[in-house]
């Protein structure tokens, strides 16, 4: 633990003997942190290339056959899952349009009738994109959506690296130009608020939160750290933890500090602004609580069922922010939680 944290703790309380007790629970902590390692080196990602594995529903995942002869075709059969990702933020898998690609040939949106031939052609053109954005994944999803100009447009202003503020200020550039057209209207909150209403600059998170990316050893360890640093220094606020500023007076409720926990060493987890247990519960693939790992995400009944979400340490512990404590590390065991606990454990 922090030796900061550990000091903070102690400036709290008075009584020797709590001191003990804290010096027996500092001590079980780092154990468990020991043997994070070992348990998390028996996983294996079902994805061996690309960026993750995407979690879709059955309709897109039925089309995986053709993805896969698609990617492979088109060369890049690492992003087969990527593509599908794409599939849902665009279709779902609802349209015969899957990929909503009829625009890319410069047809009519949902000319293609043909699901085959809308991965045909969509795939075609990410994987043209993809080379253009010198195989950025962020800059080349980006252009799917805004067209090849936007891969221009970051190499004039940021160096031909992608960015959500460059996407932001982009869609606002050429909703200024082509507003007179009538084809363009802000419909999106988001939108409204920045006037980016050309595209969609949210369309990298969209696609993301369908990907579900494997967590190391290393990072857990990560995520375990960096959240204890809000013991005690930490408040619950329904609905908080979704702005930066918000984060960084330690204002959170207990899906925005998972959210933030992961972030900080990488793991993308969906749009911070939507993110709910709702949302979490659907990214990985659910274990039983026999099989949980430390890092995992454990959720309870409270005010619903999913109602509130955590992050499990081992040893029948996990660490989340409570609305009676702020970020706290409480027992799955006994209590409360041990009678809230669902039994919903997701590996991410």
């Amino acid at each position: 633990m922090n030796p900061v944290v550990i000091a903070a703790l102690l400036r709290n309380h008075g009584d020797k003997l709590f001191y003990f007790f804290l010096g027996l629970g500092a001590l079980l902590f780092l154990l468990i942190i020991a043997v994070v390692g070992e348990q998390h080196s028996q996983r294996e990602s079902s994805y061996s290339g690309g960026v993750g594995t995407a979690q879709v529903n059955a309709e897109v995942e039925a089309l995986r056959p053709l993805f896969e002869k698609y990617a492979e075709e088109h060369g890049i059969p690492e992003h087969v899952d990527l593509l599908m990702a794409k599939t849902m933020q665009e279709s779902g898998g609802q349209l015969d349009d899957v990929m909503q690609s009829s625009e890319s040939l410069g047809l009519p949106r949902n000319t293609i009738t043909d699901p085959e031939e809308s991965i045909d052609v969509g795939t075609a053109y990410f994987a043209q994109v993809l080379e253009q954005a010198n195989g950025d994944v962020k800059l080349a999803l980006q252009s799917y959506n805004f067209g090849h100009g936007f891969i221009d447009y970051a190499n004039e202003h940021n160096s031909g690296e992608y960015s959500k503020e460059l996407a932001i200020e982009f869609s606002r550039e050429q909703y200024q130009r082509l507003k007179h057209t009538g084809l363009y209207s802000c419909v999106r909150p988001e939108s409204v608020e920045t006037g980016a209403c050309y595209g969609d600059p949210q369309y990298v998170d969209a696609v993301m939160s369908y990907i579900s990316t494997p967590v190391d050893a290393g990072e857990v360890e990560e995520v375990i750290e960096v959240g204890m640093q809000w013991i005690n220094n930490s408040e619950y606020v329904f609905g908080g933890g979704r702005t930066r500023s918000e984060q960084e007076q330690g204002l959170f409720d207990c899906s925005s500090f998972v959210h933030w926990a992961y972030e900080q060493v990488g793991v993308e987890l969906g749009n911070l602004g939507s993110v709910t247990t709702d949302t979490l519960k659907h990214k990985g693939e659910r274990v039983s609580y026999e099989e949980a790992q430390p890092g995992d995400l454990v959720f309870f009944d409270t005010y619903k069922v999913d109602g509130h979400v955590g992050i499990f340490l081992g040893d029948g512990k996990y660490i989340g922010a409570q609305s009676s404590t702020g970020v706290a590390i409480e027992s799955m065991e006994e209590g409360y939680w041990e009678k809230t606990f669902n039994g919903r454990v997701q590996r991410l």
